[in-house]
């Protein structure tokens, strides 16, 4: 079956949908959206969750990853998808966009937001908050056996010593959490997959 979601884009081997996102992001002048390399694991994670489970997303930005969420989950409307975004404009351009059922972009500081959301089968943290900071709350957003994706980690991409030492220190959070077992992929801007016990 062939729907407006699997479909690629075009030249730009991309799903439709995801193109749409990019466009956007352009529009509104964000420049920080996801490489491709990063989408298609975001939505191949997406497409391995049970039914009936949650995704939570920090960092809306311009909706690139939820646009890779939508992809991976299909058209499925029993997954609950959370997105949360501090800047309000860029929240309010995803929803004019139009979200799927299920789908809900909400606005604040994710830090002080991840408690009161429940727990998640995979979280793709993309916001300083939930991972340069309140790391340990997005770990106990963890699901049993729930998926964890942080990207940005590869200390190369960044000039500052202080950002260099807070990518080690979330590396070795992760790395050396006892519930936890963790996966780093030298890969694009450097991922961490990490699987709650």
């Amino acid at each position: 079956m062939d729907t407006d979601v699997d479909r690629d884009a075009g030249a730009t081997g991309l799903p439709a949908v995801v193109t749409a996102a990019h466009r956007r992001a352009e529009s509104v002048g964000f420049g920080y959206s996801r490489e491709p390399l990063t989408g298609r694991l975001l939505a191949t994670l997406s497409a391995a969750v049970r039914p009936g489970g949650r995704v939570l997303e920090l960092g809306t930005g311009a909706g690139v990853g939820l646009a890779w969420i939508e992809y991976g989950l299909g058209g499925r409307s029993d997954v609950q998808v959370i997105s949360v975004e501090f800047d309000e404009a860029l929240a309010a351009a995803v929803r004019r966009s139009g979200l799927p059922p299920g789908f809900d972009v909400r606005v604040g500081d994710a830090e002080k937001l991840l408690a009161g959301l429940g727990t998640f089968d995979l979280i793709f943290a993309d916001a300083p908050a939930g991972k340069w900071t309140g790391l340990h709350l997005t770990i106990a957003a963890l699901a049993a056996a729930g998926v964890l994706l942080v990207d940005d980690m590869d200390p190369g991409r960044y000039t500052e010593p202080d950002h260099r030492d807070t990518v080690d220190r979330i590396r070795r959070t992760l790395t050396e959490h006892h519930g936890l077992v963790t996966t780093e992929l030298s890969v694009g801007s450097g991922l961490i997959v990490a699987v709650a016990r």
